[in-house]
C-alpha cells in the first residue's frame, strides 16, 4: 500500500496546512510532500517495505531494529486476549504515540534551525518521491519557483537574492509545523490500514476488550485486503482525485472551467 499511504499522507497534509496556518503554495506544497513522506515510515517495521528498502543496508539495518524493538514491545505489554504475534509488523509504528513521539523528535529538530528543517523535509520528499515518482519533486521545485517569481514580479529583490529570502521564508514557516507533518502522516498511514482486512492496533496501549494491541478496522463488508482491486481500481484513483483538487486554488480553477465550458455551450445552442 506504499502509493496509497503516499496519496493519504499527501491529501491529508494540503487538507492540513491551511489549519495550521500554511496558506501560500511555497508553504502547502512542502509540507504535504512531507506528510506524504513521512506516511511511509511505518511501515519501516517490514522488511519489503519501500521506507525499509530506500538506502539499501542503512534502512535495512533501521528496519531491522524497528521491528526487534516492536516484537518486545508486543510481548511486554500485550493483553491477555492479545493473539500469539511476532508483534513486528503492524504494532508498535502503527501507533498514536509513535506518531506523537516522533512528531515530537522532528519538532525539536525544527527549533534547531533551518538546515535541520531542510534535513527533516528532504526525508520526507525522498521517501514520497520514491512511492510516488519524480513528480512530487517537481510540484516541490516548482512550488518554491512560484515564490520566486512573484518575488520577483514585486520588484523587490534580485533573483539570487529573491531565491534565498523564498527558501528562507519557507524553511522558517514549515519549521514550527515540521513536526506536524510527520505526526500527521504517520497517524494517517494507521487510518489507511483500518481499512483493511487486518486493521491496525492505532489506540495501544489503550486496553478494549481485553487487548492492548486491538485492531480498529472497518466492519467486515467494508473491509478490503491490501494490494487488491479495491485498493488500485477505487482508492488510489480517489485519493489521486484529492491530490489535485486539494491543491491551493485548484477548486476555482475547476470552476471557472465549467463556468466557461458552460457560456461556451450556451452560445453554441
Amino acid at each position: 500500500m506504499g502509493r496509497s499511504h503516499a496519496l493519504s499522507g499527501w491529501c491529508a497534509g494540503l487538507a492540513v496546512a491551511p489549519l495550521i496556518g500554511l496558506t501560500t503554495v511555497a508553504e502547502v506544497v512542502p509540507f504535504a510532500a512531507a506528510t506524504a513522506g513521512y506516511a511511509l515510515v511505518p511501515d519501516l517495521d517490514h522488511p519489503g517495505a519501500s521506507a525499509s528498502r530506500l538506502l539499501g543496508p542503512v534502512t535495512r539495518l533501521v528496519s531491522g531494529a524497528v521491528r526487534a524493538f516492536s516484537g518486545v514491545l508486543y510481548n511486554l505489554t500485550k493483553g491477555p486476549r492479545d493473539e500469539d504475534s511476532t508483534g513486528k509488523h503492524r504494532h508498535a509504528t502503527h501507533t498514536v504515540v509513535a506518531a506523537i513521539l516522533l512528531g515530537m523528535l522532528a519538532a525539536g529538530l525544527g527549533d534547531r534551525g533551518k538546515w535541520a528543517v531542510l534535513a527533516v523535509a528532504v526525508t520526507g520528499l525522498v521517501l514520497a518521491a520514491d512511492a510516488l515518482g519524480d513528480w512530487i519533486v517537481l510540484a516541490v521545485l516548482g512550488a518554491a519557483g512560484w515564490s520566486v517569481i512573484s518575488t520577483q514580479g514585486a520588484g523587490t529583490a534580485l533573483p539570487g537574492t529573491a531565491a534565498a529570502d523564498a527558501l528562507q521564508t519557507g524553511l522558517t514557516q514549515i519549521g514550527g509545523w515540521i513536526g506536524v507533518a510527520v505526526a500527521l502522516g504517520m497517524f494517517v498511514h494507521c487510518l489507511g490500514d483500518s481499512l483493511t482486512r487486518s486493521g491496525c492496533p492505532w489506540l495501544w496501549p489503550l486496553p478494549i476488550a481485553g487487548e492492548t494491541w486491538y485492531e480498529i478496522r472497518l466492519p467486515k463488508l467494508l473491509r478490503f485486503r491490501t494490494g487488491s482491486w479495491v485498493e488500485h481500481l477505487v482508492v488510489v484513483p480517489l485519493l489521486a482525485v484529492g491530490a489535485v483538487l486539494l491543491l491551493p486554488g485548484a477548486v476555482q480553477v475547476v470552476e471557472r472551467f465549467f463556468d466557461a465550458t458552460s457560456i461556451w455551450i450556451a452560445g453554441q445552442s
